[in-house]
């Protein structure tokens, strides 16, 4: 005979209900609904739990050798300060190979695609092109070497049927720098000195980054007049037209005045309304008025809310729009305000849901797992931030990764895929790419070409093995990242997370620097007696009996979750 499925549940209530014991009646009852959360309900994305791969769209992946030299860029360069071909396309071509998916990314953040200063600068390390991406000529208009409108679609169409989210980095702060091929913009809208010098807020703010480098007057609410060496652009490119019927809505719309960070706000979001892109990376957070950040969050959520209603069919979830901060030099610890000496400010305040934590790379280094998983779990999960952070061991621009040498690879996975907050893989940490590279001077060394050629190297193999398993275990408990943390014991060192809100319940059991063989696992009445609970690591089920499980395995980490 078919019971119904809820047949069985108004049963199990009515047992609980019949209790003599009302506090035990209560306990059992919350323990009959969460197993019933267990069973039936799917656990959506949850971004502060999120796993991201970050990548240079240059360095990644050559998709298409045919836009290599479609720009005449080919002044000889310092070492991997020129464009090596990396694309949109690449990256679309690795999300359909299932690279991502297998690594448990559901976030792809890559480095600007806007179209880039088209000469070169150099700064004292060679002769350079803005193959980075941080060097803006044209925000409506995508970067010929790195691909078209089209394949940006493409790339956001194919994440988003891969269940992969896509973080857009934007730059406000600045255009790129003065070559006889890029004019500087109007003095209106640019600022070529002075130079920051980092003392108080207003120079870290009204100045210039490094020499070369207009600041956008971002503080301004004048109205100006677009630069003419734009005009003259979208006019030889058979767009100027459009562009300016655009402007005129966008402004008609919103009510805004017509400043330089409005037109670039209202660049910047027709990415979101026309393609979906479903969050932000902001780049140099701190060198812009907390104002701007404030109206591009509005702008940017408005703009989702319209690309959703006009693509119902396409919509992944309910999540607003995303925005993570670069905020140079802040980290978990300073909690909610960045400190200027003469002001400090709460950017979480102004349009911000999570925040590059730059202090991950020395707490992983200095501190315990558990010292490191409890302090971030306390700070994550109560209202001293109330939002998020997100973590990471290596990047574009951080000259003292936590691994530089790569000789803790899988230390590095394991600290940073099991920490509370946002994870972010920097391309290649998962088969250790090499951060130093012969004659490339600074930063570049950062900033290699993908090694694909080690993918099949057997040492690579298990290292991404390795990498993948953490990442997909994150990927799909939500708890791992964004859950409450505690310890089961410490030796051997077992703890759980459970994420409990809004209607969703995760929770794992997991286990760090255990024997290899037999080894028994206290569950702390995480999961039910007589549950069946999967070993993600190595694969093996195993039962609760009397709130202990036995896993048999050569592995050092169990990962434990309920079987479905």
């Amino acid at each position: 005979m078919n019971i119904p499925f809820r047949c069985i549940v108004f049963s199990l209530l009515f047992i609980i209900l019949s209790c003599k014991n009302t506090s035990d009646k209560d306990t059992q009852l919350e323990n009959t609904k969460n197993k019933i959360l267990d069973i039936k309900t799917p656990v959506p994305f949850i971004w502060e739990g999120a796993n991201i791969y970050f990548l240079l769209t240059d360095r990644f992946n050559n998709g298409d050798i045919s836009n290599d030299k479609i720009i005449n860029r080919t002044k000889k360069t310092g070492e991997l300060r020129g464009f090596e071909g990396g694309d949109i396309k690449g990256i679309t071509q690795k999300i359909e190979e299932g690279y991502f998916n297998n690594l448990g990314i559901n976030v792809i953040w890559f480095t600007p695609v806007v179209e880039q200063i088209h000469g070169s600068v150099d700064e004292g390390t060679g002769n350079t092109y803005a193959y980075h991406g941080y060097w803006t000529k044209d925000w409506t208009k995508i970067d010929p070497n790195f691909g078209t409108f089209e394949d940006l679609e493409q790339l956001v169409d194919t994440a988003h049927k891969n269940g992969i989210r896509i973080l857009m980095d934007v730059v406000i702060n600045h255009a790129g720098p003065i070559t006889d091929q890029d004019p500087v913009w109007p003095d209106t809208w640019v600022r070529t000195t002075p130079q920051c010098d980092y003392k108080n807020y207003k120079n870290t703010v009204s100045c210039t980054l490094v020499k070369n480098l207009p600041d956008i007057k971002t503080e301004s609410d004048k109205n100006v007049e677009l630069p003419e060496a734009l005009i003259q652009k979208w006019k030889a490119e058979g767009r100027l037209e459009k562009e300016l019927l655009e402007i005129e809505t966008f402004f008609n719309k919103t009510g805004l005045k017509k400043s330089p960070k409005n037109y670039i706000i209202k660049w910047l979001t027709d990415y979101v309304r026309e393609l979906g892109i479903d969050g932000y990376r902001v780049d140099t957070v701190k060198h812009v008025e907390k104002e701007t950040w404030k109206t591009l969050a509005e702008q940017a959520k408005l703009a989702f809310i319209e690309w959703k209603s006009k693509n119902p069919n396409l919509v992944l979830d309910t999540n607003d729009f995303y925005m993570l901060g670069e905020l140079y030099g802040y980290n978990i610890h300073h909690k909610r305000n960045y400190n200027f000496t003469d002001r400090k400010i709460d950017y979480y305040a102004s349009g911000f849901d999570n925040l590059i934590n730059f202090q991950f790379k020395y707490d992983a280094e200095n501190i315990s797992y558990e010292k490191l998983f409890s302090e971030y779990s306390k700070i994550l999960y109560t209202n001293l931030i109330g939002k998020g952070v997100t973590n990471y061991i290596s990047s574009h621009d951080d000259n003292s990764p936590f691994d530089k040498s790569r000789t803790k690879t899988y230390e590095s996975a394991t600290k940073l895929l099991l920490s509370p907050g946002i994870s972010q893989i920097y391309y290649g940490d998962e088969i250790a790419r090499r951060l130093t590279i012969i004659n490339a001077k600074g930063d570049a060394n950062l900033r290699s070409k993908m090694n694909w050629e080690d993918i099949n190297n057997e040492d690579a193999k298990k290292l991404l093995k390795h990498w993948q398993k953490l990442g997909s275990f994150r990927r799909d408990h939500p708890a791992v990242g964004a859950g409450k943390h505690r310890i089961v014991s410490k030796k051997p060192y077992v703890f759980s997370r459970e994420y409990n809100k809004n209607n969703v319940l995760d929770k794992v059991v997991i286990g760090l620097d255990l024997n290899k063989g037999k080894k028994t696992i206290k569950i702390n009445s995480i999961f039910a007696e007589g549950q069946t609970l999967i070993d993600r690591y190595s694969g093996v089920e195993t039962k609760v009996f009397n709130d202990f499980v036995t896993i048999n395995s050569d592995q050092e980490i169990v990962l434990l979750e309920l079987k479905k």
